[in-house]
């Protein structure tokens, strides 16, 4: 049989003339769509077969292509995040099928959602990522569609209070309680909080560090741990011998989900994203006096001009020479007069 059907599903099975067997959702209710999606699988094979044409590839393959390659990336477990809820729209569709068309179909139904221009940008640089990966190194593609971005406003540093931070803390579980805390404390990352192992932790000497192949920078971070990182750290330890951080004894993956997002709801706390504790924490230590210089070596900053956002939290190493223009406008005074 061709075409069959699963519950409500249509599903497509045939041999293709190199002998592989093809067994695949069609992806649709309706009957008429399988038989014609099935038609143009079999002539594609036979292209492929008799006039050297190359394979139709799928999605799905392109995906576990791309994980497997790229399993080493620091943000892995966010490409899986927006792979899989990709899945529903391209999860049935050829490499081919991705069209300028369909991508616009994606950044719709993720605006449809609520989500951000940057968010609905970060799953097409995904998408684009994945789609040039097939055409330029596995050669299964001979076009990436082309497709513009949304428009991105400037990058906002939000941070919070320490009166809102108290009242966030006290609305997350205890598990991101402890990460959060850490992460006002340190700075680091969501990723470096979430990975951070015992092997990564000196309690004696009170200082943690970050390994170049975790930091964004690609440089090795040194942690100096304050009494509120210590406090964190000593509440942790003999929960898991291998993880600082973890929750059913199990590691976290991301901390930024659905408790998350609730906790920020309880405590009225709007357009607040996990990253943003890290501008809180930057923003914290700005309005108490650190230089800038000192701040991009702590936060592990590649270049001086990331800090820069931060400086006009804080006038205080400007009044010094705050007075420099007194002196000249008396003088033109004077002079005003006596002509």
């Amino acid at each position: 049989m061709s075409i069959y059907k699963r519950k409500d599903t249509w599903w497509i099975q045939f041999t293709a003339p190199d002998g592989t067997r093809i067994q695949r959702s069609a992806g649709t209710k309706i009957k008429q769509e399988a038989q014609e999606l099935h038609d143009r699988l079999k002539a594609d094979a036979w292209k492929t077969k008799n006039l050297g044409a190359k394979p139709i590839r799928t999605w799905q393959e392109a995906v576990i292509k791309w994980l497997i390659e790229q399993g080493h990336k620091r943000s892995i477990e966010t490409d899986k995040f927006h792979l899989r809820w990709l899945d529903d729209i391209l999860g049935n569709k050829t490499l081919n099928q991705i069209d300028k068309m369909m991508l616009e179909r994606i950044t719709e139904a993720k605006k449809a959602e609520g989500s951000s221009n940057a968010t609905a940008n970060r799953i097409l640089s995904l998408i684009r990522a994945i789609l040039n990966r097939a055409k330029n190194e596995w050669e299964w593609i001979d076009a990436v569609p082309n497709f513009r971005f949304l428009p991105e406003p400037n990058e906002r540093i939000r941070w919070l209070t320490h009166e809102e931070a108290s009242k966030l803390l006290i609305e997350l579980p205890s598990h991101l309680e402890a990460m959060a805390r850490f992460a006002l404390a340190t700075g680091l990352r969501e990723a470096n909080v979430t990975g951070l192992k015992w092997s990564q932790v000196d309690l004696r000497r009170e200082c943690a560090w970050v390994d170049a192949a975790q930091a964004k920078a690609k440089k090795p971070i040194s942690v100096p741990l304050n009494t509120d990182a210590m406090v964190v750290l000593r509440s942790q330890q003999g929960q898991h011998n291998t993880f600082v951080f973890t929750f059913d004894g199990e590691p976290i993956k991301k901390a930024g989900g659905k408790a998350w997002k609730k906790a920020l709801k309880r405590a009225e706390i709007e357009d607040f994203r996990w990253h943003d504790l890290r501008h809180t924490w930057a923003s914290w230590h700005v309005q108490a006096g650190t230089p800038l210089n000192v701040l991009q070596e702590l936060g592990g900053w590649a270049s001086y001009d990331m800090v820069l956002r931060y400086a006009h939290l804080s006038s205080e190493h400007l009044k010094v020479h705050a007075g420099n223009s007194k002196l000249v406008v008396t003088k033109i005074l004077h002079f005003e007069k006596r002509a």
